[in-house]
């Protein structure tokens, strides 16, 4: 189920009535560039945690089915709440990408996987072990509310979240 990359500024330059409506929204540029597929794509998957990842090993070890996993880490910088194990975890079972709202630790590791990441920075620290939160909820990072099941397309250029898979 893996969507095709598209080119964000093209979908943008394509899709002006969509963005007037807000069925299509892209995220403001606070993400950094991580994971060996520069480009990506797929339905979204959400889960909201604060410095605690047990949730995030969750849903990473469901079938990905070429997904993308949206995490809202609350923005914090104290922790990371992805390292390296769980990339590879995501790229065994399929997951295109996967977009923190936070930090992630392991970066040459995640680098050398073959999945795209975006996160706010790196931090050596790990995350809690508690299970608190919530998967499958809507969510909101960088100015934009995520809901599950929406479809995330990201490239160099930035990251867009559509209500509906989208052409060119």
């Amino acid at each position: 189920m893996a969507a095709m990359p598209l080119a964000t500024a093209e979908v943008c330059d394509a899709n002006l009535h969509p963005i007037i409506k807000g069925e299509l929204r892209a995220l403001h540029p606070i993400f950094q560039i991580y994971g060996r597929r520069r480009v990506f794509a797929g339905p979204v998957a959400t889960v909201k945690v604060f410095e605690d990842n047990v949730l995030v090993r969750e849903l990473i070890e469901e079938e990905g089915h070429g997904r993308v996993l949206v995490v809202d880490g609350g923005g914090s910088m104290r922790c990371a709440i992805l390292g390296g194990n769980l990339a590879q975890w995501a790229q065994s079972r399929g997951w295109a990408g996967i977009v923190v709202n936070g930090c992630i630790r392991d970066v040459d590791e995640i680098n050398g996987c073959d999945i795209g990441v975006r996160a706010l920075s790196s931090h050596p620290m790990k995350s809690g072990k508690k299970g608190a939160g919530e998967k499958h909820v809507g969510v909101a990072i960088a100015g934009t509310r995520i809901c599950d099941g929406e479809w995330l397309y990201a490239d160099a250029d930035g990251i867009l979240v559509s209500r509906t898979e989208l052409t060119v």
